[in-house]
């Protein structure tokens, strides 16, 4: 699992999103940027999480942060939810696994007993540098932008 930490420089990465717009992280140079991974759009805890953090959206925006959701699914799926649930930053469809796997959060999970490969729910926060401030790998979805922004 990830072996990235606080202290760390953010991975080089670059993926599309819901739109097919491109997203890197030099776009990002002098704001503090939140990169939350999660398993699947539109599941309970996907969808709690995304939902909170759009909740708080203005109270990121106020503090320079920029919000970047990043799971597998595909562009059309990352479409549907973004618009159902009318979140105000992009999803990225990030099918190949690139940007999951530079930041090191696919590996081995168990659920029910069955264990499989998957992306673990983990939020990278990264400064105006591209330095990692923080690593949340115990994500609470219903309360992620207090964590976020203690």
């Amino acid at each position: 699992m990830t072996t990235l930490k606080k202290g760390d420089k953010a991975p080089t990465f670059s993926g599309l999103d819901q739109d097919g717009k491109l997203h890197q992280l030099a776009d990002y140079k002098g704001k503090k940027l939140v990169v939350f991974f999660y398993p699947k759009a539109n599941t309970p805890g996907c969808t709690a999480e995304a939902c909170d953090l759009r909740d708080n959206f203005e109270r990121f925006t106020a503090n320079n942060y920029e919000l970047l959701g990043v799971s597998a699914d595909a562009q059309k799926a990352q479409a549907k939810f973004k618009e159902k649930y009318d979140f105000p930053f992009p999803l990225l469809a990030d099918e190949d696994k690139s940007v999951i796997q530079a930041f090191g959060v696919w590996g081995p999970k168990k659920f029910m007993g069955k264990e499989y490969d998957g992306i673990h729910r983990t939020t990278f926060v990264i400064d105006e540098n591209g330095i990692i401030e923080e690593v949340i790998t115990d994500v609470k979805t219903k309360a992620h932008a207090a964590q976020i922004l203690e």
